[in-house]
């Protein structure tokens, strides 16, 4: 008799009829002190299903089906946590970072939050999260309009840090709209497109999908040029003691063909064109365009970057030389911790 029910129960798993059961296993650590985070109450959104984390920040969800679910970490104290995962089969998320509330690095630019939480685990070593390919291209723009206000008209996997509760949400596929200071926001293998407007993001990190290297990205409302606050967002390229940012507008170039000589182009263009800036305290001031005029920024170290300048032959046209002169400066501080190996280009 056993053995019938047995082999009913199998033959049921095989045609789909009996929901498989699953466990999600991860642990909670604090990104400020590493130790391990008890009474953190771990849900998925909409269910019942739920756990909370024990004293070794150890946690597991049981008896899970084969769904899609939104996974919600809350720990008093904590910044909430949010993010995407498939369970296809039992789920191991390693171990996940969060931050104290209000919680700012010492120096730089960024949020520790968005520098150093689990960025690398995301996109490398969390394979449960939900991903899939990057979506290259955009619909055509009308005909007498060539380009795109997109910074990368790519979509790419991202993880964001939010204004309200200090949020931070991962696993969903971003791309920023720089006319209209909007991000357009997507879960994977989802058309269903949302609007997060820029106000309500602090920071956000993205996989290059063409690079494969992190992107990082701050609101100018945390920042003043000329004592007032910016509306978009700053890539920052090297973060630090004095970080290096840059900033890209999109501007349109009409027409200049003539019609009589049929010379130039037809079409108006969008072109995109990028400015760059240090960043002293909260205040963003602009690159200066020569040597002479920015060397006295670097304060009692001017004399020794104006050398490692001169050696490296630094051409503050070109955005590596930048790269490499703020990057020089930087690590001569404790803590420094580069950001890329180099500079990306903008699609």
């Amino acid at each position: 008799m056993k053995i019938r029910y047995a082999f009913a129960f199998f033959f049921l798993i095989s045609q789909g009829l009996v929901a498989q059961q699953f466990s999600i296993k991860g642990s909670l650590k604090n990104g400020l002190t590493s130790e391990m985070i008890q009474g953190a109450a771990i849900t998925l959104k909409g269910t019942a299903f739920s756990a909370v984390s024990k004293s070794n920040g150890e946690f597991a969800i049981e008896k899970v089906k084969m769904e899609k679910f939104v996974l919600n970490i809350n720990a008093e104290g904590f910044q909430s946590y949010q993010a995407q995962i498939n369970v296809k089969e039992d789920l191991s998320l390693g171990t996940i970072t969060l931050f104290p509330m209000g919680y700012e690095a010492p120096s730089g630019a960024l949020q520790k939050t968005i520098r150093a939480t689990n960025v690398a685990e995301l996109f490398i070593n969390r394979p449960n999260f939900l991903g899939g390919n990057a979506v290259y291209g955009i619909p055509s723009e009308p005909k007498k309009l060539i380009g795109d206000f997109y910074l990368d008209p790519n979509w790419s996997k991202a993880s964001i840090l939010l204004y309200d509760k200090m949020e931070v949400m991962e696993g969903f596929f971003v791309r920023y709209n720089i006319n209209s200071n909007m991000f357009e926001i997507r879960a994977a293998d989802s058309d269903q497109v949302r609007i997060i407007p820029g106000l309500k993001i602090r920071n956000i990190v993205w996989i290059d999908a063409h690079h494969k290297i992190p992107r990082y990205f701050v609101n100018g409302m945390d920042l003043k040029e000329d004592g007032t606050p910016i509306s978009g967002f700053f890539e920052v390229l090297v973060d630090g003691e004095m970080p290096l940012v840059r900033r890209t507008k999109a501007i349109i170039k009409e027409s200049n063909y003539n019609t009589a000589l049929m010379i130039g182009e037809k079409d108006d263009q969008i072109l995109k064109r990028d400015t760059y800036y240090y960043i002293q305290g909260k205040n963003l001031i602009e690159i200066p365009k020569n040597k002479k005029n920015l060397m006295p920024v670097f304060g009692e170290k001017a004399s020794e970057m104006t050398a490692f300048a001169s050696q490296n032959k630094v051409n503050l046209k070109e955005t590596s030389s930048l790269f490499v002169l703020f990057t020089k400066y930087n690590s001569l501080f404790e803590g420094f911790e580069p950001l890329m190996p180099k500079p990306t280009e903008n699609q």
